[in-house]
């Protein structure tokens, strides 16, 4: 077997939260006057929430101090978190579901490598809470993607080296975190335009085939 562990993002991988992170964003925006769409959100993808507030704070065309900004992050994250309510096991596909089980009958240790800080909460709204053997997540980490930090320590937590790990990643942020750790990385989506990308994947069941 190539690998011994695989360590998954969470976000646009595992389930998609997509939505709920625009709308959570959106409405802070909005609330500040500032001027946020699609585009805008995509360049928050797999970076950490206080990188996305300034993202958005660009526009501002005001200095906000630091408390300012934390609050800020704050009330963006409770909105999404009162969005997250809406989830269920319906949001992780069969396609997914089916896969992950297929690569834990092959042996393989599966772990989450996600900046997100509410990981667990995702997980448990989709029934996964207690799948993973680790995870890795925006709460044991200082460091958000493209730094490799959150894989290093998923690797850790599952006793394995990072040459016995792949990582699966749809944004390009997470490539290039996985490039920066040693880690071999399959791509999805977005994350396929990174050019040091292991493996392109045209769908997540694609993965049974690489291991």
């Amino acid at each position: 077997m190539k690998y011994r562990a695989i360590i998954f993002d969470l976000d646009g991988v595992i389930c998609f939260t997509d939505r709920y992170h625009y709308q959570a964003w959106k409405k802070l925006a909005d609330r500040l006057g500032i001027y946020f769409d699609e585009e805008i959100n995509n360049r928050l993808r797999g970076v950490s929430r206080m990188e996305s507030l300034e993202i958005i704070l660009e526009r501002s065309g005001k200095n906000y101090s630091q408390e300012e900004k934390n609050a800020f992050a704050e009330e963006k994250n409770e909105t999404y978190r009162e969005l997250l309510k809406q989830m269920t096991a319906e949001d992780l596909s069969d396609e997914v579901k089916s896969t992950l089980d297929t690569l834990r009958a092959k042996g393989l240790k599966l772990a989450i490598g996600s900046s997100s800080k509410n990981t667990r909460t995702i997980l448990s709204r989709i029934g996964l809470g207690d799948f993973f053997d680790e995870i890795s997540d925006g709460t044991n980490i200082t460091n958000s993607k493209p730094d490799p930090e959150v894989f290093i320590k998923a690797a850790q937590f599952v006793g394995e080296e990072p040459k016995d790990c792949l990582v699966v990643e749809d944004a390009e942020a997470g490539i290039e975190a996985a490039c920066r750790g040693g880690f071999d990385s399959a791509a999805l989506g977005e994350a396929k335009r990174h050019p040091n990308a292991t493996y392109c994947l045209n769908g997540f069941a694609e993965l049974a085939e690489l291991v």
